[in-house]
């Protein structure tokens, strides 16, 4: 539109630059003013849907799946976007929500098969405590018994000094014995 205004100004100057008068030096500010506040105009209501679209976009980026832009109802390209990155939205924000079920199932799914792994874990390390138990006292009655054994073996064998102590003294005594019934017969 500006452009349009700006080539028939020209045109106009160039046909006609010799009778140009004063009214139309009024009617051309007058045109260019217009043209200059309506391309402002038009740019602002062009950017501030896209600043607006643009900060919800960021805000997505960061994680907001809450985020929507609202503008008015147009069929115009911008309003087209918005709708376009609600739906983006809406479906970033179902797909999170879906992980985040597939996620707890999942969870539950483990949590079942570790608590049944769990409880076997218990039930043998408790056997395995059990057994040490047993073991600790089999190895204990096993060095009582040895140092009984030996106990047993130091007497064996004092008994077998003792019956060789009996044996020399009565080796000794017999023959002293016989001689006695020898001289008496």
């Amino acid at each position: 539109m500006i452009l349009v205004g700006i080539f028939v100004t020209t045109i106009f100057i160039s046909l006609n630059y010799q009778s140009l008068n004063l009214i139309f030096y009024i009617i051309l500010f007058l045109l260019s003013v217009f043209v200059f506040f309506f391309g402002f105009a038009t740019g602002q209501s062009l950017a501030g849907p896209v600043k607006k679209l643009l900060q919800r976009a960021i805000d997505l980026s960061k994680g907001d799946l809450k985020t929507r832009v609202y503008l008015d109802e147009g069929k115009d390209e911008v309003s087209q976007l918005a709708k376009i990155f609600n739906n983006i939205a809406d479906e970033l924000e179902k797909s999170k929500s879906e992980t985040q079920e597939s996620e707890k199932s999942v969870d539950i799914k483990v949590r079942a098969k570790t608590q049944g792994l769990e409880e076997t874990i218990t039930a043998l390390e408790q056997k395995i405590k059990n057994r040490t138990l047993e073991l600790q006292k089999i190895a204990a009655d096993s060095k009582k018994m040895q140092e009984k054994a030996q106990e047993k073996e130091i007497e064996a064998e004092d008994l077998k000094r003792q019956i060789n102590s009996l044996r020399t003294s009565l080796g000794r005594a017999r023959p002293k014995a016989g001689k006695k019934t020898n001289d008496a017969g």
